[in-house]
């Protein structure tokens, strides 16, 4: 039997690349982590982060996952715990067990009943501000408030 490597081989990096171009990231749970992740594909947190998240895609925080920091995300998926700041470009979905406290900034929004949506929100198709112009933002406004109350 002839071993054919070169269609083999062309075959093998086809199927690597397909798997790479669908491929997604998971935090199980269990796993806590704390810092920045920056990921070109859509995340699933199950487990627990501590820090910020920017993401090209879509993230899902599971209904163990927590999150505590700010997400810069595609579209997403809250059916665990977020605190702080979520800048999704499309579509939140915040499912029925989800604790959600902190702002959010999106283009459209579905907040099933039973979740916990406690939350200062801006939505439509403004331009997305990236999490540091939009605290920077926010405290300039209240500055400004406060100094018409004088």
């Amino acid at each position: 039997m002839a071993w054919n490597s070169s269609k083999d081989s062309k075959s093998a990096k086809s199927n690597i690349q397909n798997a790479v171009s669908g491929s997604s990231n998971s935090i199980v749970q269990g796993t806590e982590i704390q810092g920045t992740i920056k990921a070109s594909s859509d995340i699933r947190i199950d487990g627990i982060l501590h820090g910020n998240l920017d993401c090209k895609g879509k993230v899902i925080i599971g209904p163990t996952g927590v999150v505590d920091g700010d997400i810069q995300c595609e579209n997403a998926v809250i059916e665990g715990t977020f605190s702080g700041l979520v800048i999704v470009t499309e579509l939140l979905h915040v499912r029925e067990t989800a604790k959600v406290e902190g702002d959010v900034h999106t283009k459209k929004l579905i907040v099933q009943s039973g979740s916990t949506f406690n939350v200062s929100c801006k939505m439509g198709s403004q331009k997305m501000k990236s999490s540091s112009h939009a605290k920077t933002d926010a405290k300039a406004i209240e500055m400004e408030k406060l100094s018409k109350i004088s």
